[in-house]
C-alpha cells in the first residue's frame, strides 16, 4: 500500500466510526445475503459480534502505516479464523460484503481512489491471514 492509500483508508475509516452498529448490521446482512452458508459460522450475539469486527477493523487500520508490526496480529486472527472454519473462499465473499457496506455508508466519500485504497488493503490483509491459516509465512512491507 502507498502512504496516499494507507492515509484514504484510515481517513475514511473515521466516517465510519459513527455508524459504527449500522455498519456492521449493513455488513453481516450483506455477507449472509451473499453466502448464506456462512450464518451458521456465527453463533453468538450479532450485535456483540459486530462491535468486535469494528474494533478489529479500527485496530487494523490504524496500524496500516506500521504494516511490518500488524502482520503478527493479523496472521494471528487468520489461525484463530481458521478454527471456526473460515475457508480461504470465503474471505472474497467477505470483501465483497465490506466494500459494499463501505458504499453504502460513506455514500459519496467512497470516491474510486477510497475503493481502490481499501481493496488493497483488504487483498493485502486477507492474503496474510489465509497464508496462516494455511501455515506458511510470508513477510510484507509497506510500498
Amino acid at each position: 500500500m502507498t502512504p496516499q492509500q494507507v492515509r484514504q483508508v484510515q481517513e475514511s475509516f473515521k466516517l465510519v466510526q459513527p455508524i459504527a452498529d449500522q455498519a456492521a448490521a449493513l455488513f453481516y446482512d450483506r455477507l449472509f445475503t451473499l453466502d448464506p452458508a456462512l450464518r451458521p459460522l456465527f453463533k453468538g450475539d450479532m450485535k456483540e459480534q459486530g462491535r468486535k469486527l469494528i474494533t478489529m477493523i479500527g485496530v487494523v487500520v490504524a496500524g496500516l502505516d506500521r504494516l511490518e508490526t500488524l502482520v503478527p496480529a493479523v496472521q494471528e486472527l487468520g489461525r484463530r479464523h481458521k478454527g471456526y472454519d473460515v475457508q480461504p473462499g470465503h474471505y472474497q465473499t467477505v470483501g465483497e460484503a465490506l466494500i459494499w457496506t463501505l458504499e453504502q455508508g460513506l455514500g459519496a466519500a467512497f470516491t474510486p481512489a477510497v475503493r481502490e485504497a481499501w481493496g488493497v488493503a483488504y487483498i493485502t490483509l486477507s492474503a496474510v491471514m489465509i497464508e496462516a491459516a494455511e501455515g506458511s509465512a510470508a513477510k510484507y512491507e509497506t510500498a
